[in-house]
């Protein structure tokens, strides 16, 4: 990456967590996260907890890939066939070691930063990385886990504008 451009950083979900500790490293113009939290503290208290006692390590791989009724409608939030379907193809597709070290992660992320220029997008039925007290600079009502998929258009325009209105750092 040539970060003597001026450049922008978006991460989804746990990728809105790598872009939080990369716009530390090498300060973007701006950090777009979406589906994902600022703050260590604004993961959910059950995650927190089973982090700390790293209970994910306990799960077996087969069940943390499972793509079942539970994960695609409750924790995702798909709603038609074909997003139960894609959904299951990426579960599916995705490494099994990579998955688990990801949920590690995340439980065990500490972050109590907020780079300059993040912008923050969330849904209010995320039910896998939702928070009471975060405050997302945009709210995509009725927005879960699966939402940039699902409101694509709605989080495009968001990201477009956003763009058009950014400072350069050459300027």
């Amino acid at each position: 990456m040539d970060v003597s451009h001026d450049f922008i950083i978006v991460g989804v979900s746990f990728g809105g967590m790598i872009a939080v500790e990369i716009s530390k490293l090498l300060k973007p113009c701006s950090t777009i996260i979406i589906s994902s939290t600022i703050y260590s503290q604004d993961l959910p208290l059950l995650y927190r907890f089973a982090g700390k006692l790293q209970l994910v390590k306990l799960i077996p791989s087969w069940l943390i890939k499972s793509s079942n009724w539970l994960i695609q409608n409750f924790f995702f939030g798909t709603k038609s066939s074909s997003e139960k379907q894609l959904l299951s193809k990426i579960i599916a597709d995705t490494d099994s070691g990579f998955l688990k070290w990801a949920i590690i992660s995340i439980l065990s992320w500490r972050n109590s930063v907020r780079p300059n220029n993040l912008y923050h997008i969330h849904g209010t039925n995320d039910r896998i990385l939702y928070s009471k007290s975060a405050k997302p600079d945009f709210v995509i009502e009725n927005g879960t886990h699966f939402m940039v998929y699902q409101n694509a258009g709605e989080i495009s325009r968001i990201i477009n504008n956003l763009h058009l209105n950014l400072p350069s750092k050459t300027s």
